[in-house]
């Protein structure tokens, strides 16, 4: 069909097109002749209600032949119909045609965060007024330790270490077992780590016991805390009754020989010991679970061991890093390395018979052959890492 425009300039159209003149306030006028408008209605699906579809500025402008009505606004302005996507909107992303600014949500996932952690820090200070907490017979509080000690561990397991934890399903939800770690970084910092990392990722949310040294529980001010987050002394008979409790306890075999060691025997693992964890395991038939920590030999690399100064104060060892005491209290700060936490396979003892324990070549054979399969572990996992800082 043929149709002359406003200069009378002739223009040629497909037949079927209309134009249809709107009123001022938007709504078309029903000229005679003119074919009526009809507005498609929109489907709504069964079981699901009715939304109003707000507008979308991502999707890109259809372009509209002419003659083809537009969609007015209520100003009567005219305005391009956005073509729609060819499928429908995904059933499990209930945002769509919300309205919903996704860039509100990491601000909506913060403050959510921030009104628990008061809430639980008011609750924690309310049990510790009105004394609704347990302590047991070696001085754990496992209150205090989950609500007041984890959260301001958990940022730098999470974010500064960036501890990536493997093996926890083989650490039993329940009863008695013994965990056995290498040990390393000039101060204990991988305890603390390896119990966060059970505490928070072991589907039980287990609370590791740790055995410390007797120097730990010598300090004035550390003995109580220590006793608080859950330390026992290092000794049998606590290690023992800890475990028939159905406990799960941490031993570090290489004491200080281990995390005092220089930095240029890094993840070579001390001598064990006397293999008097595996004699408590033994006795109580508990599984030993080896663990193996890398990144804890670089937060502070000791190049020098001030041994004359450490003897006046009773210290094992002084360490002499590249930034303490060079730069005083900042140099106790930890440098930020990449941290790997596995737990091997158990070693059952329920096998053995109780009389095993005393056994010292049967106690020499257990603790030399988890030492080696830690050792092993050390290699495979260095081999791994990128680099120490990622």
């Amino acid at each position: 069909m043929t149709h002359r425009d406003e200069d009378g300039q002739e223009d040629e159209r497909d037949g079927d097109a209309q134009i249809i003149p709107l009123n001022t306030d938007g709504r078309a006028d029903s000229a005679p002749g003119a074919r009526p408008v009809r507005r498609r209605r929109a489907r709504v699906q069964p079981g699901v209600p009715a939304r109003r579809r707000a507008p979308s500025r991502d999707l890109p402008a259809r372009d509209v032949p002419a003659g083809e009505p537009m969609d007015a606004g209520p100003t009567g302005v005219d305005r391009r119909v956005p073509e729609q996507p060819s499928q429908g909107p995904d059933p499990a992303d209930g945002r769509e045609g919300s309205g919903i600014d996704d860039s509100d949500e990491p601000a909506a996932a913060v403050a959510g965060e921030l009104e628990a952690a008061l809430a639980g820090m008011l609750a924690f200070v309310r049990r510790r007024i009105t004394g609704d907490y347990v302590i047991d017979e070696h001085g754990f509080d496992a209150d205090l330790t989950e609500h007041l000690l984890a959260p301001l561990l958990r940022p730098v397991y999470r974010d500064y270490f960036r501890v990536e934890t493997r093996g926890l399903e083989n650490i039993p939800d329940t009863g008695g077992a013994l965990v056995v770690a290498n040990h390393s970084g000039t101060l204990p910092v991988d305890a603390l780590m390896m119990a966060m990392a059970i505490l928070d990722h072991h589907p039980a949310h287990r609370n590791l016991r740790m055995l410390a040294a007797d120097l730990v529980f010598a300090v004035p001010f550390l003995a109580p805390f220590a006793r608080k987050i859950g330390n026992t002394l290092a000794c049998q008979p606590d290690a023992e009754r800890l475990l028939r409790a159905g406990h799960l306890v941490g031993v570090w075999p290489e004491g200080f020989k281990g995390v005092g060691k220089p930095f240029r025997e890094r993840y070579t693992l001390q001598r064990f010991g006397r293999g008097g964890f595996v004699s408590a395991a033994l006795r109580t038939g508990v599984p030993i679970i080896p663990c193996t920590v890398v990144g804890a030999e670089e937060i502070y690399p000791m190049i020098g061991n001030a041994r004359s100064l450490a003897r006046l104060l009773g210290l094992p060892y002084l360490p002499i890093t590249p930034t303490f005491p060079w730069l005083g209290l900042l140099g106790l700060v930890p440098l930020p390395s990449k941290w790997f936490i596995e737990f091997g396979e158990p070693v059952p003892t329920d096998g053995y018979p109780p009389e095993a324990a005393d056994d010292p070549m049967l106690v020499f054979e257990l603790t030399d052959s988890i030492r080696e399969t830690i050792q092993h572990t050390l290699y495979s996992l260095l081999m791994e890492r990128r680099s120490v800082f990622f």
